[in-house]
């Protein structure tokens, strides 16, 4: 037989056994001339099949492993598309538009057996909200939760109207007063104001630990011994995100999906815009677009401003008392994914992910930082760019000129009725509306990866990357699991202690699943 070795291209022949084994397949006497030739066919067969293989391997040896190279291989295998770079990825429509699979979830907000409805009290919570509409409408839930578990009646919150908007309103300017006493009629007893005669009654001022369970409120009724009336001077976060009990956390939702509705005013011309953009395009995205001067002033984010503009915001950080830290490297929160995406970012990642140029952006905010020197690196994208002012009459908006909170509001009901919402930072509007879309049926949410999205931005810019397939590749791969499907509500990040990790949870208001939100026994949430 002939006799084989293994080597790194397979098989070697021992040629030496391997001739005379050959010449037993020729007749008894061939002549030199044809045992010659023979043998040369078999070595430069041989010699032929040691090159190919060898050939192979150096492809493999020398091939670039740059990054972008090996992007572009991946890219090819997994999507079998040209390798032009000028065109973006051309995604199929219901990919960009579809809401997740929800698995037949659905609200669920019913009080169990065991709950036990209101009786009514003549011990009274007085709250003083503070901040934006959405954390004072958090806040409100909470604190309706709380007059629950404390069994006293609740006056309607006053509202913040000295934080940075400067907002007069009151709560029947924004909500609607009677439905909200009247929904929650058989969980809490909400009044419009303390009885007279205790108006002047001394009170408990408290400032409620935050994040804090049953256990923090029920230790809290000792100050009914001694007080009628307890007033809450801050209402954001008074409640534990987890570990409550079932029917507090659906009490909560009860409170913020069904009983805080928007007034008749606010409801009424949010309907309208939504159905003016229906009529202009049919779909839309709306964008809550963070690039507002207070937002980049708070978090320190310069990235992309001019000189001027970074010391304006430095100043404003500055003179704002109640923003504690006052020195904040602005590259470091960056790389972080701490800072909102500038309007050049929103376009780079919205064309990456596939929406053409001619889509509908409604721009859910308030005014852009720097105006159109920075909002026109967006628009050179996606010229199909809808403010409020662009849908609404000017009489229209004429009584919420100066409410910043009702201002607020409009951009609510449009990004909850919206095709897809993209907030380009995680502040109180992103998680409500993030919340209230997951509790209407996993509506398609689409979550920018700050922080994995500054790292293929800056390539671009150095010109390791180039905008075009294998960008649009990557941008997509990061993003297929960061649109809104159903999945748990995440605990506290590994590795804190003690009431820090509190803050580290994700909001109960930012997804309400599993408490608010069922489905089959069989369905396991991802």
């Amino acid at each position: 037989m002939v006799k084989q070795k293994r080597s790194s291209y397979g098989y070697h022949f021992n040629f030496r056994s391997s001739s005379s084994s050959i010449l037993k397949f020729f007749p008894k006497k061939p002549s030199f001339f044809t045992v010659t030739l023979y043998i040369v066919i078999l070595l430069f067969s041989s010699s032929v099949l040691i090159f190919l293989f060898s050939s192979r391997n150096i492809v493999n040896d020398d091939h670039d492993f740059d990054e972008q190279k090996h992007i572009f291989t991946q890219y090819d295998q997994s999507q079998s598309l040209s390798e032009s770079q000028s065109q973006p990825l051309q995604i199929l429509q219901d990919q960009l538009w579809d809401s997740p699979f929800s698995y037949g979830l659905h609200p669920c907000v019913k009080p169990t057996s065991r709950y036990i409805a209101s009786k009514g009290s003549n011990r009274y919570i007085t709250v003083k909200c503070n901040g934006g509409l959405n954390q004072m409408r958090t806040g409100i839930s909470d604190m309706v939760a709380v007059a629950h578990i404390m069994n006293a009646t609740l006056v309607i919150p006053q509202l913040d109207r000295r934080s940075f908007w400067q907002d007069t309103s009151k709560f029947s300017d924004i909500f609607d007063e009677l439905h909200f006493i009247k929904a929650l009629q058989e969980d809490v007893r909400i009044v419009k104001e303390l009885p007279k005669e205790l108006e002047s009654a001394p009170r408990a001022r408290k400032h409620f630990t935050s994040w804090s369970g049953m256990g923090y409120y029920q230790e809290m009724t000792q100050l009914w011994k001694d007080n009628q009336v307890i007033h809450v001077a801050k209402s954001d976060s008074r409640l534990a995100n987890n570990d409550l009990p079932l029917d507090i956390q659906r009490l909560r939702c009860r409170a913020l999906y069904h009983s805080l509705r928007f007034s008749m005013p606010i409801e009424i011309l949010g309907k309208k815009l939504v159905e003016r953009l229906r009529s202009r395009g049919g779909r839309y995205i709306a964008l809550h677009l963070r690039y507002e001067k207070d937002m980049l002033s708070f978090t320190g984010c310069t990235y992309g401003l001019t000189n001027a503009e970074s010391e304006e915001l430095r100043i404003m950080r500055e003179n704002t008392n109640h923003w504690k830290v006052k020195v904040i490297n602005s590259t470091e929160q960056r790389i972080s994914g701490l800072c909102p995406l500038t309007p050049k970012e929103v376009g780079i990642f919205l064309q990456a992910l596939g929406y053409p140029a001619s889509t509908l952006i409604y721009i859910a905010a308030g005014g852009i930082y720097g105006g159109n020197a920075h909002l026109s690196e967006l628009m050179s994208r996606f010229p199909n760019l809808v403010f409020k002012e662009n849908l609404a009459a000017n009489e229209e908006l004429k009584a919420f000129t100066n409410h910043a909170s009702q201002y607020a509001a409009l951009d609510y009901i449009i990004s909850i009725e919206s095709d897809v919402f993209i907030p380009t930072h995680s502040g109180n509007m992103a998680r409500a509306v993030e919340g209230h879309r997951r509790f209407l049926g996993h509506r398609k949410t689409i979550t920018p990866d700050r922080k994995g999205l500054v790292k293929l931005f800056d390539r671009l810019e150095s010109g390791k990357l180039r905008e075009g397939p294998s960008f649009s590749y990557l941008v997509q791969e990061m993003h297929k699991n960061w649109q809104g499907a159903p999945r748990k509500r995440r605990g506290p990040l590994p590795g804190i202690k003690g009431r820090a990790r509190f803050r580290t949870e994700e909001s109960f208001y930012e997804n309400p699943y599993p408490e608010c939100i069922c489905g089959p026994k069989t369905h396991r949430a991802r």
